[in-house]
């Protein structure tokens, strides 16, 4: 069978830019949830649209695991920007993964589930591919903070980046994904195209414009980064 992908998106606009790549695919449904098994450049991959949010993600990722047994997990779709060095349509990809909506109390820091890392490391090798992609389409590396929240306002913002400084994207997704791949130890990375800039001005009708003009030329690097692993 070769390597196992397991790859979730949250949308389904996400997905279908996914889908469309794949070859052989059948479908597999399992509880709740509907898997697409297909080919990319001799690998499996298991796609699932999880829907929206940690809890989501959470169950999706943990039924892929058990299902299929991955040999690495990616999140991909897209992501607000929350550095002012990004631009839409540049990539983030984790170093790091970080929850900016938990706090447990005194005794952990803000963002920390007791027990586990504040943070969720990424796997290298992984993040090693996806900068050495040769694209136009700059990648960079950094650390992406995951709220059960959609980041519209500056407020917001500054809040989440005066607890993360180092925060470069905000996502809905990515690192309730990094914690069940980290309690079952797979190799997880999140690469996520920046479609708009929380607290920019008319940040909504970027998000919009991204779909509407771009989003085709951007999901052009995931796959390239899918054949790469």
């Amino acid at each position: 069978m070769g390597k196992i992908v397991g790859v979730l998106t949250a949308m389904s606009v996400e997905y279908k830019q996914i889908a469309s790549i794949l070859t052989d695919t059948k479908t597999e449904k399992i509880g709740p949830q509907e898997f697409l098994i297909g080919k990319l450049a001799g690998k499996t991959i298991v796609l699932l649209q999880c829907g929206i949010g940690k809890v989501n993600a959470a169950t999706g990722i943990t039924n892929l695991i058990i299902r299929f047994k991955p040999d690495v997990v990616v999140s991909t779709g897209v992501a607000g920007g929350i550095d002012a060095c990004l631009k839409v349509m540049d990539v983030v990809v984790s170093t790091q993964t970080c929850y900016h909506d938990v706090s447990c109390g005194d005794d952990v820091d803000p963002g920390q589930v007791q027990g586990l890392p504040r943070f969720f490391d990424s796997d290298k090798g992984m993040v090693e591919k996806a900068q050495s992609l040769e694209t136009d389409i700059r990648i960079v590396p950094g650390l992406i903070c995951t709220g059960d929240q959609f980041i519209t306002n500056r407020d917001q913002l500054n809040t989440i980046k005066a607890a993360y400084p180092d925060g470069m994207a905000v996502d809905m997704e990515s690192a309730a994904i990094a914690h069940v791949c980290h309690l079952y130890a797979i190799p997880f990375v999140s690469f996520r195209i920046i479609s708009d800039t929380p607290g920019a001005e008319a940040h909504f009708e970027t998000y919009l414009n991204f779909w509407q003009t771009m989003a085709d030329k951007s999901f052009s690097v995931t796959r390239l980064f899918l054949e790469s692993l």
